[in-house]
């Protein structure tokens, strides 16, 4: 081979990791801010990569994420919201819970943002309107928080012997009122009264659990919260060494062993979280895109714990349940 020729064959491969460099670099990154924890949301962070590979993105192909979670620990997100700005991200998506959401939209006007809210985010302020959000964020609402009268009025329907029912919720949540005033409207219109516990995080549970008890409430209310969602295997193992019949906010307490739940597939929000980061990575912008409510609400019962707990479900509330774990 011809010196030159060698010159210019090893002046090529030199140059190779210096464009495999440039292509990594100019991969699309996706900052991902959570309230939660890393585990115990691996399936909708699972749905979520599914919702970006029908938009035609895979991560570690031609797609980066950048996972930053705050473990409960709502005072963390602004500055991990900051950390990510500081990463480039072209889309950040904020999800377990509205604080996320919030952090994210103080942090910047600029950087589209998808947001998972658990209310309606037009009412929450995160939005205009849900049909023209305007400025830079769109999302999905899971829509939790609007649907915790309904829960206790399942609640009820199941026990209606009860004559007060508590509820847990986390005053850190930016919806713990609207949570507090729907089961007080529902308490009301079913001629019960209703015993609010603050639960800020998995140490106030043994406590809360015994005021209930001392109490002689008969039945509780799980309010929405990513700090109950990570800690759900310990929720439902508490309402059950209490004997405590318990509603929970989505079908993954219910299939982690709690009585029953109703809300929305959250897999499902996640998995169009994803569609909508995709659809921005290609040019769409969250001003054009309308904030999603949730077409189903999921009614899950688990006949295990209903007969470990000494209970049956009425054949109507059992008719109407759309998954029943026996």
């Amino acid at each position: 081979m011809k010196r030159r020729a060698f010159i210019t064959l090893l002046g090529g491969a030199a140059a190779w990791p210096l464009a495999a460099r440039a292509q990594q670099a100019a991969m699309p990154v996706i900052g991902f801010l959570h309230g939660g924890s890393a585990q115990a949301n691996q399936g909708f962070t699972s749905t979520f990569r599914q919702g970006l590979k029908q938009t035609g993105f895979s991560e570690g192909q031609n797609l980066a994420i950048e996972f930053r979670w705050a473990d409960g620990h709502y005072d963390r997100l602004p500055g991990l919201a900051s950390d990510l700005i500081g990463r480039q991200p072209s889309v950040i998506v904020a999800a377990g819970g509205d604080n996320s959401a919030r952090a994210a939209i103080a942090a910047t006007t600029t950087i589209p943002i998808v947001f998972v809210a658990g209310s309606d985010p037009s009412k929450s302020g995160l939005v205009r309107s849900l049909n023209k959000p305007g400025e830079n964020a769109t999302g999905v609402s899971i829509f939790s928080t609007e649907v915790v009268g309904k829960r206790l009025d399942l609640l009820h329907e199941l026990m209606p012997e009860a004559t007060v029912i508590g509820m847990f919720v986390n005053p850190n949540n930016p919806n713990a009122d609207t949570q507090i005033r729907g089961a007080q409207e529902a308490a009301l219109a079913r001629g019960v009264g209703l015993d609010v516990v603050n639960v800020s995080d998995d140490r106030d549970f043994d406590p809360a659990f015994a005021r209930l008890l001392e109490r002689r409430i008969e039945a509780v209310v799980v309010g929405a919260d990513p700090i109950f969602f990570t800690k759900r295997y310990q929720l439902v193992a508490l309402a059950a060494r209490h004997a405590l019949p318990a509603i929970f906010e989505n079908r993954e307490f219910t299939r982690a062993g709690g009585l029953m739940s109703y809300g929305t597939s959250v897999p499902d929000v996640y998995r169009q979280a994803g569609i909508y980061a995709g659809s921005i990575l290609k040019g769409k912008k969250p001003a054009d895109l309308p904030v999603l409510l949730p077409a189903k609400f999921v009614l899950a019962i688990n006949l295990q714990t209903a007969k470990a707990l000494g209970r049956e479900f009425p054949p109507t509330l059992l008719a109407r349940a759309d998954e029943v774990i026996e």
